[in-house]
């Protein structure tokens, strides 16, 4: 038996009044999927515990398959994971993000998803300007960045809120606040001088992109804890492609080996075809592999209603055909979002999410199509997501 697990990020939501009061996940066009939902096992899961935050990390490890009560303490350190960077004992990490203030308002959470390589130009910048034996930066993919501390463990008191929670509204009472905070705060204020001139932005602004004005601070963490690996919990091999940091360092977190898939990127422009076909080639050294796509998540964040529909019919036209069409050997698939990313919020949301499990040895639940309508209809619930990777392994 074969495994493929499909996280399509942030793909389930709330219903929108421009689709006709259907979410984005009903309304688009997903053929594919919905041939699969009506031979699977479809219905409903948490993948937040209750009072844990609603985010990718916590999340995408349930999906995994561990449980993020255990093992989930925090995100920034799980990247650095993922970008070789070690956090010891008295370090700690945190989120950067790139992003653009206008008039006190977050324009952008992602600085016009600014690119990899203008990102890291950025960074050596604030490295030169802000860098000290206390204080690093690495660059990371668009612009997620990574933040370390040494010997400033305090600022984990700070409370600190992600950028992409607070689009176009007024940043002043978003701030790290506490009393931890004033180290982060003169972090992100300093950052702002030093980038308003810098030669990136110079070339954005003169092609009409928005300018990474400033550095945004938070999803603080210390080191990681210890994580038994992925093949001593469900005897099997497995990989992982996406084109998150995040992702990467949850993987190698648990013993998963990284697929490098040309095109593979954090947003729309996703090699969405070549990414699949490098799963299903990879199933030839691999058990099971994970395909990760963010695409559905940034349209969202962005509240590009048009967009997330959009990518939500991509995936399931260039990477769920291929799956139907599988034929080497016998396969089970576990198609699911991490979490909400409902587009009127802008931001994600704890509540549960539909799952499909299809292919070989799998029960027939009832559903029509893979939405959140019919997920629920079928009154097949998983209380924690953790548990579906059981499932889809053991039967």
């Amino acid at each position: 038996m074969k495994y493929i697990v499909i996280i399509v990020d942030g793909a389930s939501g709330w219903p929108v009044e421009s689709l006709g009061g259907k979410t984005a996940l009903d309304a688009a066009a997903t053929p594919n999927l919905d041939q699969m939902a009506r031979r699977a096992t479809v219905g409903m899961t948490s993948t937040v515990p209750e009072g844990m935050e609603p985010s990718s990390a916590c999340a995408c490890m349930s999906v995994l398959g561990y449980n993020p009560r255990v093992f989930y303490k925090g995100r920034a350190a799980i990247e650095a994971k993922s970008l070789g960077i070690s956090v010891e004992d008295d370090e700690v990490v945190f989120r950067a993000n790139l992003v653009t203030l206008n008039d006190g308002k977050m324009s952008s959470y992602a600085a016009g998803h600014i690119s990899s390589a203008e990102s890291a130009a950025i960074i050596e910048t604030l490295n030169e300007k802000l860098g000290a034996a206390d204080r690093s930066f690495f660059p990371g993919v668009g612009y997620r960045h990574i933040l370390k501390l040494k010997g400033h463990a305090d600022t984990l008191n700070a409370a600190c809120t992600p950028p992409h929670d607070i689009a176009d509204q007024p940043v002043a009472e978003y701030l790290p606040q506490g009393d931890s905070n004033s180290l982060l705060r003169s972090i992100m204020a300093d950052s702002e001088p030093i980038l308003k001139d810098h030669p990136v932005n110079a070339a954005r602004i003169a092609r009409g992109e928005k300018p990474a004005t400033g550095i945004w601070l938070f999803w603080g963490c210390g080191p990681l804890p210890d994580m038994p690996s992925f093949k001593d919990r469900y005897g099997i091999n497995s990989a992982l492609t996406s084109g998150v940091d995040l992702l990467r360092g949850l993987a190698q977190m648990q013993g998963m080996d990284i697929l490098d898939i040309p095109g593979v990127t954090d947003n729309i422009d996703n090699n969405y075809r070549g990414q699949m076909a490098g799963a299903l080639k990879a199933l030839d050294d691999y058990d099971l592999v994970v395909v990760h796509v963010e695409a559905p998540d940034e349209a969202a964040h962005s509240g590009d209603t048009a967009g997330k529909v959009k990518a939500l019919e991509d995936i399931d036209r260039e990477m769920i055909s291929q799956i139907r069409d599988y034929k080497k050997d016998k396969l089970r698939v576990l198609v699911m979002p991490d979490h909400p990313t409902p587009l009127a919020i802008r931001t994600h949301a704890a509540e549960p999410v539909p799952f499909m499990i299809w292919g070989s040895g799998v029960r027939i639940t009832g559903a029509r199509r893979f939405t959140e309508a019919e997920a629920q209809k079928t009154e097949m619930t998983v209380t924690e997501g953790h548990y579906l990777m059981s499932m889809v392994v053991r039967g």
